[in-house]
């Protein structure tokens, strides 16, 4: 009887041991945060909005108006940066509790997977173009051009389409805003598709290296994102961001980060 019972004891462990390791493929919310706090993951090459300072800390207009929002209804957020079209998964499966990264909410595939907190900062999508290009816009664009943009982005949705349509050669999608604009620097693309604020921002840190031309393409609302039902999360970041907007910390946080 001992040894039958041995053997079913360890049945039930090398099972569990299987289980455990099959359904533990991705990191959990809970293993990134301490006790009381909820992650928010981000693309942290998003600047002003998303980036990493000096010492390494993500850091940007995202995580300062978040962090204020959570202190004004009492919770805490930690940050994980991972890749922007790894946000909605992670937050649909449990990763994660919040996307602050600059998110368009205006996106209907979006928001068919995500809950979207009230816009705090409407933008729109720029050409930018080494400087001394002959293109003014997207109206200059001819079948022989490579256009680049960041994957799972509005703007890749437009260099793609254009792509398809035959009005570019190729829509070149990449993982990081930085690598789309070291591409349109180093001239290995014509141009690239990208957000207003953060096109504005890095043309302001490398003046003479890149420009932004023609009219903005497409309206966009920025905005916190949580997992879909999840009411009583998306609650405390709308009131809190009222009472923010309210008593004029979402202006004051805005001029610190350079956003008009």
């Amino acid at each position: 009887m001992k040894k039958k019972l041995m053997v079913v004891v360890l049945a039930i462990a090398m099972f569990a041991t299987f289980a455990l390791t099959a359904c533990g493929g991705g990191d959990t919310a809970e293993e990134f945060k301490t006790d009381g706090e909820l992650l928010a993951v981000t693309e942290a090459t998003f600047p002003p909005f998303d980036t990493v300072d000096d010492e390494g800390n993500i850091a940007g207009f995202d995580m300062d108006l978040l962090n204020a929002i959570a202190e004004d209804q009492g919770f805490t957020v930690s940050y994980k940066d991972i890749g922007f079209d790894s946000l909605i998964p992670a937050l649909e499966a449990k990763e994660a509790d919040i996307i602050a990264a600059g998110m368009n909410s205006l996106d209907e595939d979006r928001q068919a997977k995500v809950d979207f907190a009230t816009p705090y900062y409407d933008a729109g999508l720029v050409v930018m173009v080494k400087s001394g290009s002959d293109i003014e816009g997207v109206d200059s664009f001819t079948k022989d051009m490579k256009v680049a943009s960041q994957i799972g982005t509005t703007g890749a949705d437009e260099a793609t389409a254009l792509a398809d349509e035959g009005k570019i050669a190729e829509g070149v999608i990449l993982d990081k805003f930085s690598d789309v604009v070291l591409q349109v620097k180093n001239g290995d693309v014509d141009a690239a598709i990208i957000d207003l604020p953060v096109a504005k921002n890095y043309v302001a840190k490398q003046p003479g290296e890149v420009d932004l031309v023609g009219d903005v393409l497409n309206a966009e609302a920025y905005a916190f994102a949580v997992q879909k039902g999840n009411a009583e999360l998306l609650e405390k970041i709308n009131t809190g961001y009222q009472n923010l907007l309210d008593n004029g910390t979402v202006d004051e946080l805005k001029a610190k980060w350079g956003l008009d």
